[in-house]
This record gives structure tokens, sequence and C-alpha cells, in this order.
């Protein structure tokens, strides 16, 4: 599993790591940069535990790019809502073949999706719909793995400012390698290996995520727009 001493502070995820060494996790990897951190991940944890997620949108290549090249075993998810722009899915399939990924679809039962599209859910009560395609889809293979790795970074949102390198979320040691990844950092490196943006960004999509919840805006004002929305619910 993990090379992480063990704690006498009980643990509640499916790691086994305490508080205490979630901190001390914290502390090695907070003063490495995003690709070092990604290295030592793979050292302490194998692969088969690591949960990689990823929504193939506006500049995902970014990070698919990085692991793909650092540990080639690594699987990806990708959480399906049945709400994907078309755009989004040739992405996902162009870069799958571009960095030859290995990824497999999360989603919900067809029942469960089919109730939100005659409900429209996403109208009345986004929140519900994606607890209903995004939330319980991923809660439910989560206890497969150790470690879920995310591609947040802390300029994204408000929420996002307050998050650690690790952190514990519902059972589930979540690591944000790419939080203090800066907007200029990112497109610097995207410029250097000439990584291909997705193709909505030419239309003025800066966050894309489901056809009926995203227009173009700055940001992620383009999402959930009318809304106190700000997050899916994922990372919560």
């Amino acid at each position: 599993m993990s090379n992480v001493a063990e704690s006498v502070t009980p643990a509640t995820n499916s790691a086994g790591l305490s508080a205490d060494d979630l901190q001390a996790l914290n502390q090695r990897y907070g003063r490495l940069d995003f690709a070092a951190r990604l290295k030592l991940l793979y050292q302490e944890f194998s692969p088969d535990k690591v949960l990689v997620t990823s929504s193939f949108a506006a500049t995902s290549a970014y990070f698919l790019h990085l692991i793909a090249n650092i540990e080639p075993r690594q699987k990806f998810a990708f959480i399906d809502t049945g709400y994907h722009f078309p755009e989004t899915l040739a992405y996902r399939d162009y870069l799958i073949d571009l960095f030859k990924l290995d990824v497999f679809s999360v989603r919900a039962e067809d029942w469960r999706h089919q109730f939100t599209v005659d409900d429209k859910t996403y109208q009345r009560d986004p929140d519900f719909c994606c607890a209903i395609n995004k939330v319980e889809p991923l809660d439910a293979i989560k206890p497969n793995y150790h470690i879920w790795v995310s591609s947040l970074m802390r300029w994204d949102t408000e929420h996002r400012a307050q998050l650690e390198v690790f952190e514990e979320r519902g059972g589930i040691v979540k690591f944000n390698p790419m939080i203090d990844v800066t907007r200029e950092q990112r497109d610097a490196y995207i410029r250097e290996h000439d990584l291909p943006f997705h193709p909505l960004v030419a239309k003025g999509y800066q966050s894309i995520g489901c056809v009926h919840c995203t227009v173009p805006g700055e940001g992620r004002s383009g999402r959930w727009v009318g809304k106190p929305k700000t997050e899916c619910g994922l990372h919560r």
C-alpha cells in the first residue's frame, strides 16, 4: 500500500491513514512541485489503488499528459453524465488516442439517469442531478481505491482556495497535486508541449461541464448561471 509510517491516531479512510499521517504527507509533498508530487505518489502507492478522474474539459490535456508520462499503467475514470457536449466526447477520444490512455467510464444506472432526463432535474434541482449522475456513481467505486487524484487548483473557486495537497473526503484520501499550480504555469506547460485545448475553448468556454448547465464565460462564470451553485458536489 504505502510506506507512510503507521500512527496511533485512528484512521477513517480506505488507505488506513490517520490525521497525523495526512499532516505528515502535506509537509513532505507541500515542498514539491506538481511533477515531483506525482512521482513520489507512485513510489508510495500502487497505481491500481490510485483513482484518477478527468472531465476531459478545457485544459485536461495538461493533467493527463503529465500523469500518463510519469505512470503509464495508470487508468483514468471518466464520469459519463449522459449530458456531455459532443465536443467533450470527441476531445476525450482524441486524447485517449494521442496519449495512449486507459480510460473507463463511470455512470449512473440507466433508470436513474433517465429519471433526470424525464424530470429535467438539471433545471429544477441541479444539485440533485449532479448527485445522481456524478457523485453517487463515483462514490460507488471509491472503496476500491486508497488515493483519489484530482486536478483542482486554488484559483478556480473560493472553496478550492482552502484545500491542501492531501485531505480526507468521504472515506478516501484526496490528493490535489495541482492545487498551487498557477494559471501561468499551467499555460506555459501547455505551450511547451503543444497540448490541444478542448474545442469549445475557442468559442469562449473556459470551464466545461454538462450541456444544460454550461455557457461561455470567464473562469467558472459560465457554470450554473443564475444559480448559487459553483461546484458539482464531487469535491465537497
